[in-house]
């Protein structure tokens, strides 16, 4: 599911409807009681609310409810056509009541359907707006494939070591128990104790903490490493 431009247009002969606006402002809407082919949909929101708007399935040019793809104009005013809250949009998603409902592997989908899973889409458009500029994702310019996932990995990395820094910043609150000061956790505003489960690299069925005990974790792992001998005689 796509949006189009209000300039989008097809080849059409003089006279007749050559576009997703041309087919909205075509007479038809005479008002709430007399709608003419507009579809009354309601769409509810998070926060409870709900909300009138109307859509319209266009049926001219290359679009139309029995054809591979549709045209939907979506509206608060049919009559006025607001540019912020006029949606035109196009779908493959079938007409439910169309035989290729049947034989397609994608669900069918009324003028209702359409238009909250557009508006679905406009969250996702957010959220992925704020990843790439604020986590830098759209920094990596043209570089290869693995280039790209190399810098996408660093990004990650840098973030979570802020993160973790972040919550350790100092506070004016008293601690709640006083434990050793690599193991505290610091909150927005708030002290956060977390018990280390291992304080040292010796054998034991605790865990130690990734961060806080790194250097032993690794002599760890150095102690615990084969020689190369043992290696060979693996």
């Amino acid at each position: 599911m796509l949006a189009l431009k209000p300039s989008h247009a097809w080849w059409h002969k003089v006279g007749e409807i050559g576009s997703p606006w041309e087919a909205a402002v075509a007479p038809g809407w005479e008002g709430e009681r007399h709608p003419g082919d507009w579809v009354k949909v309601v769409r509810r929101f998070k926060d409870g609310h709900e909300e009138a708007w109307w859509a319209l399935e266009v049926e001219a040019g290359p679009y139309g409810p029995r054809r591979a793809r549709r045209a939907v104009v979506a509206t608060t005013d049919p009559e006025k056509l607001p540019e912020k809250k006029t949606w035109y949009l196009v779908t493959n998603l079938p007409h439910p009541d169309t035989e290729s409902a049947k034989e397609s592997q994608l669900p069918s989908a009324d003028l209702a359907e359409i238009v909250r899973l557009y508006g679905l889409r406009m969250w996702v458009e957010q959220s992925y707006k704020q990843v790439k500029h604020v986590l830098g994702w759209s920094d990596y310019q043209v570089r290869s494939d693995v280039a790209i996932r190399r810098h996408w990995q660093l990004v990650c990395l840098a973030f979570s070591f802020c993160w973790w820094a972040y919550g350790r910043l100092p506070t004016d609150e008293p601690a709640e128990t006083e434990i050793p000061s690599s193991a505290e956790s610091v909150g927005r505003g708030k002290k956060e104790t977390l018990g280390i489960l291992a304080g040292g690299f010796g054998d034991g069925k605790g865990v130690a903490g990734a961060m806080d005990n790194a250097l032993e974790i690794l002599e760890g792992v150095l102690r615990d490493a084969p020689t190369e001998g043992a290696k060979s005689a693996a």
